[in-house]
């Protein structure tokens, strides 16, 4: 079998060296009408060339909010400031989406990103049109809008200030430390009640986060983002997502109490979701690092949903079915109850929404 490092898939050439991947593989996106296979010439392979490096193209966006009409969302619209997630986590649903870009779930999504800065600008031509509704805007839901290229294009800060320059409620969710760098503008949304942040921490195990979200910051670096933030004033909910049953499930109530202790005002879980390539990259991964596990996870993954890999009905995908998924939510309405995290949340306020003058407008008087 081969290493944590070592790739499997022909589209992958020998030699090249995967540092702190999550996926192993890259097959061709469902919607190619070729396939890629890596071929080796017998030319030698410069070392330099052997490191799978992250690439990042720039998209001018046509539309700044996404609309969803999800019936298990709380929320209806989001905005995605890039595609594909440097982070790397294996167990990430939205790896399906880099297809569609005819792109890999795979390697290519974590390693083939697109950045969209602009967007702050078609997202103000949005929120000034007469027919606009607020409502709360939800980021991070697809992929990390604070994961490392943040730091170079910073289009999350351009959006948040746009944001806040129209009193626009937004729910963000995160795992990136990138963060921190705009409570400048999280602080004054938050006094307001315009913001919430969820942070997602799958595990408290160091070596099992790093192989498992293998460029996202460890987990005591997630608990010190909760503390800055809370300290800083802006609520936090900590998202114990995703739980997987025979690998992390048993660190439920170890995450929420150093969540709590941390500053977390609200908790949430999700168990596992393996939608289309997600699955059998996932059983990948969980073969190569956790053979002996690998067995039971799996078994435990289809009892939650009906005996497949994954079932995306509605008011199921999220924490599945049967004993296994009833289990699971007691324990953590238990914990959140013991710990003050299960307090109902104040909804975000709609009614401070202005539209600011555009530059070079004149103040009107009021007669």
């Amino acid at each position: 079998m081969p290493g944590p490092s070592e790739p499997k898939d022909s589209s992958i050439l020998p030699g090249q060296r995967l540092r702190a991947r999550g996926a192993a593989s890259n097959d061709t996106g469902r919607f190619e009408g070729t396939s890629r296979v890596a071929y080796d010439d017998g030319w030698d392979m410069a070392e330099e060339g052997r490191l799978v490096r992250t690439e990042v193209r720039v998209e001018s966006p046509r539309s700044g909010i996404t609309y969803n009409t999800s019936p298990d969302l709380p929320f209806d619209r989001s905005i995605n400031p890039y595609r594909g997630c440097e982070h790397g986590c294996i167990y990430c649903f939205a790896r399906p989406t880099h297809a569609y870009l005819n792109l890999s779930p795979g390697l290519d999504f974590e390693t083939r990103l697109v950045a969209r800065p602009g967007i702050a600008r078609v997202l103000e031509r949005e929120l000034r049109s007469k027919s606009y509704k607020v409502a709360t805007i939800a980021i991070g839901t697809n992929t990390d809008p604070y994961q490392p290229i943040e730091a170079e294009y910073g289009v999350m800060r351009e959006v948040l200030a746009m944001l806040l320059a129209f009193r626009h409620p937004v729910g963000i969710t995160t795992k990136g430390t990138l963060i921190e760098r705009d409570l400048d503008l999280l602080v004054p949304l938050a006094k307001a009640g315009l913001t919430r942040v969820g942070v997602s921490v799958t595990t408290l195990d160091p070596v099992l986060a790093r192989r498992m979200e293998p460029r996202a910051a460890s987990p005591a670096r997630r608990l010190e983002v909760i503390r800055r933030l809370t300290a800083a004033g802006v609520p936090v909910r900590v998202m114990v997502s995703p739980m997987i049953p025979g690998l992390s499930d048993h660190e439920l109530e170890p995450i929420l109490e150093a969540a709590a202790e941390a500053g977390a005002v609200a908790a949430s879980f999700i168990s596992l979701r393996l939608p289309r390539e997600v699955s059998p990259l996932f059983q990948d991964w969980l073969a190569q690092h956790y053979p002996d596990r690998a067995g039971k996870v799996m078994a435990r993954v289809r009892e939650l949903h009906g005996g497949k890999d994954y079932d995306a009905e509605w008011g199921k995908r999220f924490k599945g079915q049967g004993i296994w998924a009833e289990l699971m939510a007691r324990r953590f309405h238990v914990a959140g109850a013991r710990l003050g995290l299960d307090q109902p949340q104040p909804a975000l306020r709609t009614d401070l929404f202005r539209v600011p003058l555009e530059q070079g407008a004149q103040m009107g008087f009021d007669l």
